[in-house]
């Protein structure tokens, strides 16, 4: 058996399931099973595609046959994927590292239940913080709370990096495209100045909301944003605390009643910041921007698709299937990469999205006790709109290195206005074109006479459908992409909740910084402080950072 995980360093290349799977991908660089071939057999498209509601995954354009996917399902087994998803679910300690739940699922689980993490009750917790959510939101629509001046907040700069504004923007950027905003979010997440001048730009000083997003309220990049912020507030003769929201820890510094705010919302350790879009996180910004029902609407979305994760047979599983496609691309057909091209410009943020959700949660070179794996795990995820993407990239998808591509199609656009006819179809109708012509065209390829314009084929793709840019859909739609996540690491034998990876480079940011502050100190006391102690290249680039230029 398999339980402790495809990759832990117990389990010998010659063994089971995978020694299977490792033969059976051999096979799949011969003639017979090019995806030409594959795809022209019968029933292929219904055995290898599948359907939840309004949710659509084809993956019939994948490098594997009805055996490999055996062997796939054999491997969820083995490894007991669907158990530590419901064990996830119901609260057992998956965050084995930092010690921790991990229950994004409790943020839209809708139950009446109780679900104890320590002495929280989860689900009554989330019920509290989403009712203050409801009321802050309606308060700010009916302009019964207001800002300094006595003028109705119009706009709102979210401040916050990563999971605290990623998520966030996705779905915002995809559900303007249907739902009018009531509240415009512009999102700070760079501590570059730059990015801060960019926002301001597009602000009224007076109307505007400052939602500040951090757990531990020390995160360098985004308590230097607010710093910025309070500077910029004050300038323009307005009381931060009549502007300022904070989604943080209780009892953190951005909840503390010695530094007043207008509103301070709970996030919780065993909500961790790539998966809490449906916490406070999300639900603050989305709820001011288009009203607590609709946010409540992504959370039910989600919730069908947890449910679905949670019950639904192995082979029947649309997240798991995918993470196992995943596994097998990465870890036997040795893909390096992954692309999600979305054909809709309403997704355009979801890529980004992903690439953290993903490469944070799958990138390690640990199993979750802590050994070092075979070989590392994750993939890079990366991607751009369809068809923007194809008059991009798909040059080298077509004839450079192969690598799997996740295409995403709308069935329903958002605009519902007049269409014109260029070449007898619509835009939309363009677009799916495109989408379709794509995958075929990855799998079979084309053989032609002049080299330039041949096509070996045989790069696989899948391709996953939602019904429209509703509310709903797109719940549905990160939670398959949460929930596969989460399948992956777990059959990986991988911690997918923790990211000790980003830690070393702050690290080593926190010294620079202190060379800097020291500097600045000695030029405000008048005293020259020089780097002369400092290796060359550290030295080169202090020098220059002060000197602001190259000369």
């Amino acid at each position: 058996m398999l339980s402790k995980g495809l990759l832990h360093p117990d389990i010998s290349k010659n063994r089971g399931i995978f020694r299977e799977l490792t033969e059976l991908s051999t096979c799949f660089g011969t003639q017979p099973y090019h995806l030409k071939q594959l795809i022209g057999q019968p029933e292929r498209f219904a055995e290898f595609s599948l359907k939840a509601k309004d949710f659509f995954f084809d993956f019939s354009r994948q490098r594997l046959d009805a055996t490999v996917f055996k062997s796939l399902i054999q491997l969820a087994k083995e490894t007991k994927a669907c158990q530590r998803f419901s064990d996830m679910v119901t609260g057992i300690l998956v965050n084995t590292t930092e010690k921790r739940a991990a229950l994004h699922t409790g943020a839209r689980a809708f139950s009446k239940d109780a679900l104890k993490v320590g002495d929280i009750d989860v689900y009554s917790e989330m019920d509290r913080v989403n009712r203050e959510i409801k009321d802050f939101s309606l308060a700010v629509h009916q302009g019964t709370l207001k800002g300094s001046t006595g003028k109705a907040f119009t706009q709102a700069v979210v401040i916050g990096i990563g999971g605290s504004y990623l998520g966030c923007e996705f779905v915002f950027e995809a559900l303007k495209q249907s739902i009018y905003p009531k509240i415009s979010l512009n999102f700070l997440p760079n501590v570059d100045i730059d990015n801060f001048n960019n926002v301001i730009k597009k602000i009224d000083p007076e109307t505007c909301l400052w939602i500040v997003i951090s757990k531990s309220y020390t995160t360098t990049e985004t308590m230097a944003n607010l710093a910025q912020a309070k500077l910029f507030l004050k300038t323009h003769g307005l009381f931060p605390e009549d502007h300022l929201v904070t989604v943080t820890a209780k009892g953190s510094p951005g909840d503390d009643p010695l530094n007043p705010v207008l509103a301070a919302f709970h996030m919780f350790d065993f909500i961790g910041g790539r998966f809490s879009v449906t916490s406070a996180v999300g639900g603050v910004p989305l709820s001011l921007a288009f009203g607590f029902d609709n946010f409540e609407k992504f959370l039910k979305g989600c919730h069908t698709m947890d449910t679905h994760a949670l019950t639904a047979p192995e082979s029947q599983n649309i997240p798991l299937v995918a993470a196992l496609i995943s596994i097998w691309n990465t870890f036997f057909l040795n893909y390096p990469a992954q692309a999600i091209i979305p054909y809709s410009s309403g997704l355009s943020k979801l890529p980004a999205h992903i690439q953290q959700l993903y490469m944070e949660s799958i990138g390690k070179h640990v199993s979750r006790d802590g050994q070092f794996l075979i070989r590392p795990a994750g993939s890079i995820i990366f991607g751009e709109p369809g068809t923007n993407a194809q008059h991009s990239f798909f040059q080298l998808a077509h004839q450079g290195p192969a690598f799997p591509i996740e295409f995403i199609g709308v069935v329903k656009p958002a605009y519902t206005g007049a269409c014109a006819r260029s070449k007898g179809v619509t835009n939309h109708q363009e677009l799916w074109a495109n989408m379709i012509a794509q995958t075929l065209a990855l799998a079979v390829g084309k053989d032609d006479g002049v080299p330039a314009k041949s096509f070996d084929g045989n790069r696989p793709s899948s391709l996953v459908l939602i019904k429209d840019l509703s509310p709903e859909s797109l719940g549905k739609l990160l939670a398959f992409y949460e929930a596969r996540t989460v399948f992956e690491g777990f059959i990986l034998g991988l911690n997918p909740f923790d990211q000790f990876g980003v830690e070393l480079g702050k690290i080593l940011a926190g010294d620079i910084r202190n060379e800097i502050d020291l500097k600045n100190q000695s030029l405000k006391n008048g005293v020259d402080h020089d780097f002369e102690h400092l290796e060359d290249a550290k030295r080169f680039y202090l020098d220059t950072l002060f000197k602001g230029s190259l000369e």
